[in-house]
């Protein structure tokens, strides 16, 4: 009877021991995730960035275009 409340009360530790590693390692996994979407979050937003950037250099680039070409057309236009 001893041995067997022995063994009870050693599988007994062990299950408390492994339940407070078994929190910290879902702790762990949730801080990991929380870093992986805010890695990714930044990632996409520098992507954005990025575009918005080059499509804001695209349209500079047209207007200027298009300010030669009404220069020229004013010029047609007063000859």
């Amino acid at each position: 009877m001893k041995k067997v409340a022995l063994t009870v009360a050693v599988l007994a530790l062990g299950l408390a021991a492994c339940e407070s590693k078994t929190a910290d390692a879902v702790e762990n996994a949730d801080v990991t995730n929380s870093v992986e979407a805010d890695t990714a979050n930044a990632l996409e937003a520098t992507d954005n960035a990025v575009d918005n950037a080059l499509d804001a250099t695209a349209n500079a680039g047209e207007a200027v275009d298009n300010a030669a070409a009404n220069t020229v057309n004013a010029a047609d236009n007063a000859m």
